[in-house]
């Protein structure tokens, strides 16, 4: 698969959700309707095509140094633009001001945005001259011919100076790798894709604006340096220093093979598992972990009880367990969403310390008015769900927790007050189920998806992402996510893509080295059509396929080998593959810097 870039600029200290792109949260949420308990698997072999095993191929890396310069004058040009050999005027006032000043540039929605420092220096163009004259209909295109010398990961930076924000879209021999929006303050400033993995020889570079002109000045070219941060070094002892067996055995098992498999992931729209029978039909495999969202309307936990029975049942046939929580606010106005409820979980805030207090001491401080209306509800929604979890604590069952997800995000309640008010119900609710609820099955996975919302990190053992692209896009490693979060987090933590419009390319995962300990393909028109087929909008059949039989890939049967303590027969450490920790090959971020000499990088992460 061609790899696909994204682009990223944002200031140092700010982080935007961005990966959920255009896809709406609406069209995420989970089946409300009832369905039988969990069945077993309904698909008869017979109805399913078997594949072989792909090994992890990529070309062989070559590590050479390059900073080749191409000018935008050299370049082919669309009918219509101009060469401008005019010297740019220098500024003459206010540059004291202007310098080492930080600027913040508005992302599509659809993009992660690390964070970056930009200093403004004044120049005139480089070259003979500067291109100009590009239309607002996106017809029109700069297409550099570039020759690189090795097979390896480069960084791409275009000069570019507008006096609005203009959309691009970049494309690498004939297909879309990124896209991003220029500064709008007349400097050239350039804009760095980080990591972009060229072949040997010729590439076509194209660069497309797609909403206004602006002035292309050059296109930089240079051996990428950031990817070999990526690291899988990872902690396997839990948060909660009491965690049960089931727990740490699973937790030993992610830790040893982080960097050396990814674990396959899908997400059930209901208890009948028709979506882990799809992959099945289409791939001759089964995921390993079976994801799911318990749902809660108003005081409602009915539904909640199937999702404990299917994840019991995948349990008991060898599989993993991931739930979320689609908490609907406490309030006469219940829903997820925090422009459809009332619910200002600021309000439910309070200075005691009511984590270990029993629900009769609650009761009681509500009821003195020493705690909101809104305090004492959300604790009622806490200990009603800390049952359902107990229940799987019961049958033995551990659990991928990943609760209040999304958090740097606005559209969830449990976001739209702030940080403080995040971090401050993250907290309650680790110290009241693991404290309070002893709650020893249960692996937490942090989501808020941001440095600003980080939680401590002694209260997670996961760190993930929820990655949305649009259908037109490949989906690559998404490798640039993966060594934000990395950042933020520290290498000690597993760093997973807990939701994803496709799955990743595993080849690709390899070759850049961000292999996510675990994917989560969310259902619906992500996998499958109207009629329950599948669709292969998102990620065609070829992509799944290889994906669910790669060597670098763990499918159910492979999971159930490894953990039984036998050996899988095939060996992912042949041929042109190299293996992900030792890979010269690495992570990658989205830069934006005005031309000049110095820059400071900070990387971040963003959300969903």
């Amino acid at each position: 698969m061609k790899l696909r870039r994204i682009i990223a600029l944002t200031a140092a200290v700010t982080v935007a959700a961005a990966c959920m792109g255009s896809c709406k949260k609406k069209n995420k949420e989970p089946d409300k309707s009832s369905s039988e308990t969990a069945s077993s698997t309904s698909v008869s072999p017979d109805e399913v095509d078997t594949y072989p095993d792909y090994p992890i191929s990529y070309p062989e890396i070559e590590k050479k140094d390059m900073g080749d310069i191409y000018e935008a004058e050299d370049a082919k040009l669309s009918d219509g633009l101009k060469i401008v050999s005019n010297p740019k005027e220098e500024e003459t006032t206010s540059s004291d001001k202007k310098n080492d000043k930080e600027k913040t540039t508005e992302q599509p929605a659809t993009k992660f945005d690390p964070t970056v420092r930009q200093e403004t220096v004044h120049q005139k163009y480089s070259g003979t001259g500067y291109v100009t004259g590009f239309k607002s209909d996106g017809s029109t295109t700069a297409a550099f011919t570039v020759n690189a010398p090795s097979n390896q990961h480069y960084d791409l930076s275009f000069s570019i100076a507008s006096d609005r924000k203009v959309n691009c879209r970049i494309t690498l021999n004939g297909t879309e790798i990124s896209t991003f929006k220029t500064m709008n303050d007349g400097d050239f400033t350039l804009i760095t894709l980080y990591g972009v993995f060229l072949v040997k020889g010729k590439s076509e570079i194209v660069i497309r604006p797609e909403n206004g002109d602006l002035c292309l000045d050059y296109l930089k070219v240079s051996n990428n340096t950031s990817l070999s941060d990526i690291k899988y070094d990872a902690n396997n002892k839990l948060a909660n220093k009491e965690a049960g067996k089931q727990a740490k055995e699973l937790m030993d098992f992610l830790t040893e093979n982080y960097g050396k498999y990814t674990l396959t992931g899908q997400y059930a729209s209901s208890p009948e598992n028709k979506e882990l029978d799809l992959i099945y039909k289409t791939t001759g495999k089964y995921p390993v972990v079976r994801l799911s969202a318990m749902h809660t309307t108003g005081n409602t936990f009915d539904s909640s009880f199937q999702d404990v029975d299917a994840c019991a049942d995948w349990y008991r046939k060898g599989g993993v367990v991931g739930l979320m929580w689609y908490w609907e606010a406490p309030s006469k106005k219940p829903s997820v969403y925090a422009k459809e409820t009332d619910f200002k979980l600021k309000d439910a805030m309070t200075d005691i310390d009511i984590a270990e207090m029993t629900q009769e001491e609650i009761r009681g401080l509500y009821g003195e008015g020493k705690i909101s209306e809104q305090c004492y509800g959300l604790v009622r929604d806490l200990d009603n769900m800390a049952g359902q979890l107990t229940s799987l604590k019961n049958k033995g069952v551990p659990v991928l927790w990943r609760p209040l997800h999304e958090g740097s995000g606005d559209w969830f309640w449990w976001g739209a007050s702030g940080v403080d008010a995040y971090k401050w119900l993250w907290d309650l609710m680790y110290r009241r189920y693991t404290n309070y609820f002893e709650l020893d099955n249960l692996i937490w996975i942090w989501n808020g998806q941001s440095e600003e919302t980080l939680v401590s990190k002694s209260t997670f053992d996961i760190a993930s992402l929820d990655i949305y692209l649009d259908n037109k896009t490949d989906y690559g490693s998404r490798y640039e996510q993966f060594l934000a979060l990395q950042n933020i987090v520290g290498k000690e933590k597993l760093i997973a893509l807990s939701e994803c419009s496709s799955v990743p390319d595993i080849d690709s995962s390899f070759r850049d080295n961000a292999v996510w300990s675990f994917f989560g393909l969310w259902y619906g028109k992500y996998l499958e059509n109207e009629d329950g087929e599948f669709s292969g909008e998102y990620t065609d059949k070829e992509t799944l396929v290889r994906a669910y039989n790669s060597d670098g890939a763990l499918s159910l049967d492979e999971y159930q080998t490894l953990r039984s303590g036998k050996k899988l027969v095939s060996d992912y450490g042949t041929g042109t593959t190299t293996s992900a920790t030792s890979t010269t090959s690495t992570s990658s971020e989205t830069q934006a810097e005005t031309s000049g000499d110095t820059t400071t990088e900070t990387t971040a992460v963003s959300s969903t």
